[in-house]
């Protein structure tokens, strides 16, 4: 493992290392986001050491937690709606453009990758996203601006419109299945690429991050980009410490 925290140092590095890549992956976690104003969940003041989360059999069986669920989310919305692209959403918008990158896991479920010009097709949301949502029965879609008329209008967690299952934001909560699909890209992702950056997780949150070490295991150049220390750091080739965006940005002034 090779530590780097010179920021100039940094930014050749990953430079270098992108620009010999054939077939790269990059892995982004909630330390992406914050730098665009969205607090995190899981650090010391993030938002779960503020809220107890809401686990998924909860939302199933108590309308009040489906309630309190659903204000969360119009709360979330108002903090996504305001927040845009950071740098290295930017960078990395542009390295899936040019070719280089050919998948973007994340853990994000804000909507910023999207917004920043990643198309769907070459992004993975592990846990989900919620700027939308859908019905737990039929699988039917609802706009968000939908499901809030919904409940303002009747008090009650909005119900699907055709076959009046629950509505849920389409993000993973606490004790719900991954998803198949989701996962299963994201595998092959890890398993077919040469070099694989993992950028703003602190990489404790499984199965997802399993997805580096997968990566490591088939032969690819690790490379962490955080600002803190990760639980991935001595399997990594290279660890590239600071903030986030600012290592990026030479990726960002550079790409189509």
């Amino acid at each position: 493992m090779t530590t780097v925290d010179d920021l100039a140092e940094a930014r050749a590095l990953l430079g270098d290392l992108v620009a010999g890549a054939g077939r790269a992956v990059v892995f982004t976690g909630a330390g992406v986001s914050t730098e665009s104003g969205i607090p995190d969940f899981r650090s010391p003041g993030g938002i779960w050491s503020q809220r107890q989360p809401i686990y998924f059999d909860d939302f199933l069986a108590d309308e009040d937690a489906r309630l309190e669920d659903w204000h969360r989310r119009f709360e979330m919305r108002k903090l996504f709606d305001a927040a845009t692209p950071n740098t290295a959403h930017r960078a990395i918008a542009g390295l899936v453009q040019s070719g280089i990158v050919g998948a973007v896991i994340t853990q994000n479920i804000d909507g910023l990758h999207q917004r920043s010009g990643v198309p769907e097709d070459k992004l993975i949301e592990l846990h989900g996203n919620a700027t939308s949502a859908g019905c737990l029965d039929c699988g039917a879609g609802m706009s968000l601006d939908d499901a809030f008329a919904e409940l303002e209008a009747s008090g009650h967690a909005p119900r699907c419109f055709t076959c009046g299952g629950l509505v849920k934001a389409r993000v993973v909560s606490f004790g719900q299945p991954m998803p198949v699909h989701e996962m299963g890209r994201a595998e092959a992702a890890a398993r077919d690429c040469d070099l694989f950056i993992a950028a703003g997780s602190s990489l404790v949150v499984y199965p997802a991050a399993g997805f580096p070490l997968a990566a490591r295991m088939n032969g690819a150049t690790l490379v962490i980009v955080n600002r803190d220390a990760t639980e991935q750091d001595q399997a990594a080739d290279y660890v590239l410490r600071g903030t986030i965006g600012a290592i990026f940005e030479p990726l960002a002034v550079s790409a189509p």
